[in-house]
């Protein structure tokens, strides 16, 4: 995922907050009053700390609440590192994660890239007590991604189709992309396509926009993609390993979600998922009402 500090201290309070069960807390990892899952249980929902993910949280709540579930928040707790502990002994029963990202966390032997082989992998590597509801088709991953006029110019869907540029091509990004997998190596060996690289850093995309790259790595949930008017190039042979929403549950209550959860599932698509973010960034909507309105567009509330 993008890169944000590990709240390593938060996760020392997970199991203070275990621990002193009877006292109060502001962290959003403090006690919860009811977690059975039984009759009249409070579903606990978590969410990372940047407005993305919280907004999918936020809907998952709001679905609950409209199914006529109890609903507890406990927003902003961080990293995996700090939540994953929480979610392993129950405290919280629902968290908005991403395939690829978790597998990895998981199982840093795992090979598979494509999104139903990750799907399928991370299945088997969560552990006892956990299970995954439907994965979306939108996703929080790396991507090449180009500006739509040079996708136009040279009939560009998918990262197999930059064999047919004429032009040199350069791929811009973080340092470290030079020598990941899906870099420049990657490409040459997975799609035969050489290009150049140069290192952007922060400024990816307005290096894109610029023309000083043609290609940038740019993350799937970008709100600049709408707002820039870019175009994320499919990759059929799975280079880039895929990172899908995904609901990851307690199984205790699997049952009591996964109707009202998959349907949320159904309907969030990479361009729901960046028109969204673009509501939260640009017109400075927040997640609750991003979320309301979401539900209300696609008949779900």
């Amino acid at each position: 995922m993008h890169a944000k500090k590990t709240l390593a201290a938060v996760a020392a309070v997970v199991g203070a907050a275990l621990a002193l069960a009877g006292c109060s807390s502001n962290n959003p990892l403090g006690p919860t009053a009811t977690t059975s899952g039984g009759p009249g249980a409070t579903i606990v929902i978590g969410s990372q700390t940047y407005p993305s993910n919280e907004i999918i949280a936020e809907i998952y709540a709001q679905a609950l609440e409209g199914d006529g579930l109890t609903v507890q928040r406990k927003f902003n707790i961080g990293q995996r590192d700090a939540y994953m502990p929480a979610i392993k002994s129950g405290e919280i029963q629902l968290f908005p994660e991403y395939t690829g990202n978790l597998l990895q966390y998981l199982d840093k032997t795992a090979t598979a890239t494509a999104p139903d082989d990750v799907y399928a992998a991370l299945q088997k590597a969560l552990p006892a007590g956990l299970a995954v509801l439907d994965m979306a088709t939108a996703a929080d991953q790396d991507s090449y991604t180009v500006t739509k006029a040079f996708a136009d110019k040279y009939q560009l869907s998918s990262i197999a189709d930059l064999k047919n540029v004429t032009e040199k091509i350069t791929l811009g990004g973080n340092p470290e992309l030079a020598d990941r997998p899906y870099g420049p190596k990657g490409l040459r060996s997975v799609y035969g396509i050489d290009i150049g690289f140069k290192a952007t850093g922060d400024t990816t995309v307005e290096s894109l926009v610029a023309g000083t790259v043609n290609v940038a790595d740019v993350y799937t949930s970008d709100p600049r993609i709408k707002t820039d008017n870019l175009v994320v190039l499919k990759d059929p042979k799975g280079m880039i390993l895929s990172s899908n929403v995904v609901p990851l549950v307690n199984k205790s209550i699997q049952g009591t979600l996964a109707d009202v959860i998959n349907a949320v599932q159904a309907k969030l698509t990479p361009e729901a998922l960046v028109d969204m973010n673009v509501q939260n960034t640009t017109n400075q909507q927040s997640p609750a009402d991003i979320a309301k309105k979401f539900l209300a567009d696609n008949g779900l509330k």
